[in-house]
């Protein structure tokens, strides 16, 4: 062996301490790095070693287009099919890859205990990129399967370790590149084309995705069918007798018809002749037969129909089952358990439940059934219970769908439900009627699962031959009635049967056309598309309904399958598909009047949205704001969109004018009584005037191809314009201690005056109840901070003999040191980090008494 060093690394840090805690028997040493790592001593593969046990946080490296394709205006959309790609860092800010570079130096094997799945081996490639195994590290890379972390299932994955599937992999890999190429294209070009036409479209972006779209679809589908739906009379006639004292009412053969004149010539019929003559009486045993294991999709459809869950929520609540190891993982297709499925042990774990644990325990004595035969998609095993919970131990939510997931387990194992099913025919004027009975015999399985319980209903006794006298005809009028809005469970099941997503991500699809305010969700979890949605839908059938139907992306999956197989080849199939659809876009763009069309019977014109607030420094006429998301500015003059920050209240800021373009300046104001004010020029904001402003605020993640360009810009604060009053240079006053950004004063903050960094959500209280607090243009002798004047309220001045003015350094001054303080606020903008006023500074003095030595206030040690 290489080396007699292990490590280990599982794709969440709960997985990474279940696997340390069975491996070591719980005794191991735990140190806290950008993941929990836990060391101990064992044996592996016949050799005393040394373990290290860490963790990822999901996926390492998000794939995005590099810096020079991010620029909505610059790049041409039709360019970013053929782009290159780069992979990222997910979340930068928990330094996995150099976690995971450092955790590796010196050990010689690596085993991979990420999710069973195509994502996770996907994940198990990434690590092994940050870590650096090849050939010429020779070092091992060993893979554990698994499906659940409880002891059992770890030690067994320890004793038959496999290779990682490159395969797999790759399939992961072109589903991210089609994806995002497709995805990326066709919104940007969207939301530019309609926002810049439109005001009320209430939408941040106008997004579109292979799976997305055709999800959406399906709900657009039956809102189609709602409406156009004609509903029709219709006429049953209902007669009704007496037997054994009981009115029974029975139903007619034909049972309805769309003639009132031909249905009440059979009421006539059927009134004249008075009599029913029971004419067959047949009785039949019948089964209903227990369900198949609990895949992923029939999870997420009981969630939604039965448990009020959206599918988001669902697998957020299972993937938490999972990780504390109540339910084995909760992403799986398959229905069918292993022939190796220890049934005896999973229930016996139940035995002690307060809820179920008798009838579990009257199964084990009287024999569990075999479950039926269902599909094995070859991942996982079907979602079972693992140990025995309470709700107390759980909490509500998760209670539920455990209580879920435990009671279908135990249905499985239990017999079928058994039922005697009894049919009595009438004859009534040579009209043919009935009624039906059922009597249940061994209630099974719905003695656990009642809500699948046969309905029971006891009929008279009667026999063949026999007449009864008919009590009275009823004709009854209804009208068809159009089907509902698509529920989630039944979009789900579209979903699953056109190859829409993977049941890992058949949720997330769902949950974005939410998000994007395409549909909302109703009472009853019912999904109805909204005008955007609709009209979008519409838009992509005039045009191409390919791009809204499932057939393409059950293609795209299936040659997707064929490379996770090793069958087809990885860059063939994505440059296949992107031809396909960069010759659509193409299409799209040059029938995109089709679309528009429709967009503009249905939404108003900019010209005609929004109210009157600043004036453009261009023509000095008054722009308009669209306070409906994207929020911006519209000059009906100019012709010109100016995007503003996608949270706040916007307000004119005193006509105050940008001395660089003269447009009016605005104060955007975030939510809450810790949100940061901030002024801003709309022209600067949009198109920052100076080089190198690499830090726009609201800007999304660093490297995430999601980033807008939509509201993200430069404020006032991060201005560096060398005279401008409201610029960083004068309103800046010291280095944040909390990353690298400046504290910045805010200008409509009084009486509570305070500093915020430009960056992040830290805040300074300064004194409160001031006139005035103003940045000067001093600068501190020791720090090289702003000094800044306060002018007191004269009845709360600190100040001896009631003097007000009083200037000095915030971090070295005694006194405005001892009357401020630091709090963090709620910003809802932490964009990338940026660079502050240089250095982070230390302290300095002002112009008051003396000098204070305080650690926690001092940022000396930042």
């Amino acid at each position: 062996m290489a080396s007699n060093k292990v490590l280990m690394v599982a794709e969440k840090p709960s997985i990474a301490l279940s696997i340390a805690n069975v491996l070591s028997r719980g005794q191991m040493s735990t140190r806290k790095a950008s993941t929990d790592v836990h060391e101990f001593e064992g044996t592996f593969r016949g050799y005393h070693v040394q373990f290290k046990v860490t963790s990822v946080i999901g996926h390492v490296f998000s794939l995005d287009f590099p810096e020079t394709y991010q620029n909505w205006t610059v790049t041409d959309p039709l360019d970013l099919f053929q782009a290159p790609v780069r992979k990222a860092e997910a979340n930068p800010k928990a330094h996995i890859r150099r976690h995971l570079s450092q955790e590796a130096r010196g050990f010689g094997n690596l085993v991979l205990w990420l999710d069973c799945d195509r994502e996770g081996e996907n994940i198990c490639f990434e690590v092994i990129d940050c870590i650096g195994h090849t050939n010429e590290t020779k070092r091992k890379v060993y893979r554990a399967r698994f499906s659940s972390v409880t002891e059992k299932d770890i030690l067994k994955a320890m004793d038959n370790l496999v290779e990682p599937n490159k395969d797999e992999a790759l399939a992961v890999d072109a589903r991210q590149e089609i994806d995002l190429k497709v995805g990326v294209a066709f919104t940007r070009f969207q939301t530019s084309f309609f926002q810049g036409k439109y005001g009320n479209l209430d939408a941040r972006v106008i997004s579109y995705g292979p799976c997305q779209t055709p999800t959406l679809g399906f709900c657009v589908q039956r809102y189609l069918q709602i409406n156009t739906f004609k509903p029709e009379k219709f006429w049953s006639v209902r007669p009704y007798i007496l037997q054994s004292g009981y009115e029974l009412q029975l139903d007619w053969e034909r049972n309805k018809l769309f003639d009132v004149d031909v249905a009440v010539m059979f009421q006539k019929l059927v009134m004249d002749d008075g009599i029913a003559e029971v004419t067959e009486i047949s009785e039949k045993q019948e089964s209903k037969g227990r369900p198949s294991g609990l895949n992923t999709v029939n999870l997420l459809k009981v969630a939604s129909s039965a448990l009020g869950f959206g599918p988001q929520m669902a697998m957020q609540v299972a993937e938490r089952l999972y990780t504390q190891g109540f339910i084995s993982y909760p992403r799986t297709e398959s229905t069918a358990y292993p022939s190796s499925f220890d049934f005896k042990g999973t229930l016996g774990a139940q035995v002690n439940n307060p809820v179920w644990g008798s009838y579990v325990q009257r199964l084990l004595s009287d024999g569990y059934q075999k479950p039926r035969s269902g599909t094995d998609a070859g991942d996982h095993p079907p979602v079972t219970p693992l140990r025995s919970a309470t709700e107390d131990m759980l909490g509500n939510d998760a209670w539920r769908l455990y209580e879920y997931v435990c009671k279908h387990f135990i249905g499985t194992v239990s017999p079928d439900c058994k039922y005697v099913r009894t049919k009595v025919e009438f004859s009534i004027g040579g009209e043919i009627f009935h009624c039906v009975g059922q009597r249940v015999l061994v209630k099974g399985f719905t003695s656990i699962m009642p809500w699948l319980a046969v309905n029971e209903k006891n009929l008279p006794q009667f026999t063949k031959g026999e007449k009864i006298e008919v009590a009275r005809v009823d004709l009854h009028e209804e009208m068809t009635s159009p089907p509902e809005y698509l529920s989630e469970s039944e979009l789900i099941s579209l979903m699953e049967k056109n190859g829409i997503g993977t049941d890992a991500s058949i949720s997330v699809h769902i949950n974005n056309i939410c998000e994007r305010n395409y549909v909302q969700v109703q009472a009853g979890r019912k999904l109805v598309p909204t005008a955007l949605g609709i009209t979008l839908i519409r838009g992509y059938q005039c045009i191409d309904p390919d791009l809204c139907l499932p057939d393409i992306r059950s293609f795209i999956e299936q040659q997707i399958t064929l490379v996770a197989k090793g069958q087809a080849d990885h860059f063939r199939v994505v440059q296949h598909v992107l031809q396909q659809f960069r010759q659509k876009y193409s299409y799209f763009v040059k029938q995109i009047e089709n679309m528009d069309a429709l967009f503009e019977a249905q939404f108003s014109p900019l010209a005609d949205s929004g109210r009157v607030l600043s004036k453009c420094g261009k023509c000095l006429r008054y722009m308009k704001h669209i306070s409906t998301q994207p929020s911006r500015l519209y000059c009906n003059t100019c012709e010109e969109v100016y995007y503003l920050p996608q949270k706040g209240t916007i307000k004119l800021y005193k006509e105050l004018t940008c001395p660089l373009d003269n447009f009016e300046l605005l104060i955007c104001s975030m939510p809450g009584p810790d949100g940061k004010s901030f002024s801003l020029c709309p022209y600067c904001y949009n198109s920052p005037p100076f080089e190198g402003i690499n830090t726009l605020f609201g800007a999304a993640k660093s490297g995430s191809s999601g980033k807008l360009g939509k509201g993200a810009g430069m404020p006032c604060f991060l201005c560096p314009h060398p005279t401008c009053r409201h610029s960083l240079i004068t309103q800046g006053v010291c280095a944040c201690p909390e990353c690298t950004g400046t504290l910045v004063l805010d200008p409509v903050s009084a009486p509570k005056w305070r500093l915020c960094c430009n960056m992040c959500n830290f805040l300074v209280l300064l004194p409160q109840g001031a006139h005035q607090i103003s940045t000067t243009p001093d600068r501190c002798p020791e720090c090289d901070s702003t000094i800044i004047e306060v002018d007191f309220n004269k009845k709360t001045t600190p100040l001896e003999d009631g003097a007000t003015l009083y200037s000095g350094c915030i971090l070295c001054d005694e006194l405005l040191h001892s009357l401020v303080e630091m709090k963090y606020g709620k910003s809802f903008f932490r964009g990338s980090r940026g660079r502050g006023r240089g250095s982070r500074r230390g302290r300095g003095r002002g112009r008051g008494t003396g000098k204070m030595v305080d650690p926690k206030m001092s940022f000396r040690d930042f």
